[in-house]
């Protein structure tokens, strides 16, 4: 095991301490002594900023009563007592100021590295919600047409191929996906990362998927700024996941991107799943973070969440995001 040079710092102090004690006990000349205060107020401001707690404060207290007493031999013969513990405050004060330098600096470093920390477990996070909202919309898909091709693979086997087809779409994107974690796991480690999709990428993900529909105003898109316009792909792919989880039977699904009042709406809308048809995927642990963790996401970025049931029996989740430079409400 290597040693580093601060491990010595609190012995260094402990033992220049106990010469520098002596020294005014035994009445050393003062030009030594105070030579003595150019090295224990440095080693003060070390121990305070690198020494472990045990072991420095015991080297402190040593350094600072050998920094306050050195002067008092010099007033003890002719000064009274209040002029001797005057002269131990005021040499106290910039051996205190050291350990104040040095725990001030110690407190930094403390708190830069709890905000690396932070941000390390904040990027983790980030990571695990990418997986999930980019890599279960494909895997759900593939869940979703494998049991369906296992049913109709005996009356209908053209049916079945043309899920198999669907499979390895979906398969592709899946790892397109995790090529994407794996760059951003790159970028944090300094190495360069893929931008993000956005609802450019929308039309291929809608035509993925059996039985829906997109209307997109490209002026609104381009009206979103790109934290708005990766959120909102976020929500279309989580909110068509949620379809293939939950109403796997759907007939359609309807995925909209218009102008609303005072911004952007995204809409996801599914009819209403045959009765029977929406259990699929249930029993299934789900592993994302829902409703409220696509809430936080909007909210992130400005924008507002609804979701709930159409009068049609279906469901739809609502996204409304404010365009550049024009915050809602």
């Amino acid at each position: 095991m290597t040693l580093r040079p601060r491990a010595f710092y609190a012995p260094a102090l402990a033992v220049a301490s106990l010469l520098s004690l002596a020294g005014t006990a035994v009445g050393l000349p003062s030009t030594w002594t105070l030579a003595g205060m150019a090295v224990l107020l440095p080693l003060l401001a070390l121990v305070a900023r690198w020494s472990p707690v045990r072991s420095g404060s015991l080297a402190g207290v040593l350094g600072v009563a050998a920094v306050a007493l050195w002067p008092v031999p010099m007033v003890w013969g002719d000064g009274s007592w209040l002029e001797v513990c005057g002269a131990a405050a005021f040499w106290a004060v910039p051996a205190f100021g050291a350990v104040g330098l040095g725990g001030h600096l110690r407190r930094q470093r403390g708190l830069m590295r709890r905000a690396v920390r932070d941000a390390r477990r904040d990027q983790q996070l980030e990571l695990a919600r990418d997986l999930h909202d980019f890599v279960a919309h494909d895997v759900s898909a593939i869940l979703v047409q494998a049991q369906a091709a296992r049913f109709v693979a005996a009356r209908d086997p053209g049916q079945a191929v043309r899920a198999l087809e669907r499979i390895e779409t979906a398969g592709l994107s899946a790892l397109e996906s995790l090529d994407r974690t794996v760059h951003a796991l790159r970028e944090a480690s300094g190495g360069p990362t893929d931008p993000v999709p956005g609802l450019a990428e929308l039309p291929s993900v809608v035509e993925r998927f059996e039985g829906g529909t997109l209307e997109a105003d490209p002026e609104a898109v381009r009206e979103l700024s790109r934290e708005a316009d990766t959120t909102a792909y976020r929500v279309a792919v989580e909110a068509l996941t949620n379809v293939r989880r939950h109403a796997a039977g759907a007939a359609a699904v309807r995925v909209a991107v218009s102008r609303a009042e005072g911004g952007v709406e995204l809409s996801v809308a599914n009819s209403a799943a045959p009765r029977g048809a929406g259990g699929l995927l249930t029993g299934r642990r789900r592993g994302g973070t829902g409703l409220a963790g696509l809430r936080g996401r909007v909210e992130a970025v400005g924008g507002t969440l609804s979701a709930g049931p159409d009068p049609d029996g279906g469901w739809r989740v609502c996204a409304v995001f404010p365009t550049q430079g024009h915050p809602l409400g």
